[in-house]
């Protein structure tokens, strides 16, 4: 599949959501969310190759493998964070979907700390 059937399959799923949402609206929600898994899980599966070749370049410069598991964690929460605040806020519970941001933000934070920190001890060194 490529990006065309991906927004193909977006631009359907909000043409058919809106027409159901005069009749029953909770049909068209549950659309939107189909449609909108089917992209993340396709999305998901469009990285594994893209992690192959990011750890082929990080073997090849020998950098600190936790720093790039700590990369591919804050992209996994910024990832699954945008996916469920976005189904919120389309549904009209901005402040839930303002949560979740918020939140991922803070996990974000919480997963990085350890690599500011290491930076941090790096700097000293150099700088003694």
């Amino acid at each position: 599949m490529t990006i065309i059937t991906v927004a193909a399959v977006g631009i359907t799923a909000v043409l058919l959501a809106s027409q159901l949402k005069g009749m029953k609206g909770e049909y068209g929600f549950y659309l939107s969310a189909g449609a909108g898994l089917f992209i993340l899980f396709y999305g998901v599966q469009k990285l594994e190759g893209i992690l192959r070749v990011v750890k082929e370049i990080q073997e090849s410069i020998r950098l600190n493998p936790v720093y790039f598991s700590t990369l591919m964690k804050m992209v996994g929460i910024t990832y699954i964070g945008e996916f469920a605040s976005g189904i919120c806020k389309d549904n009209g519970y901005s402040f839930l979907g303002s949560q979740i941001e918020i939140f991922g933000k803070l996990s974000i934070l919480a997963v990085s700390a350890p690599v500011v920190l290491a930076l941090l001890r790096t700097l000293e060194r150099f700088m003694e």
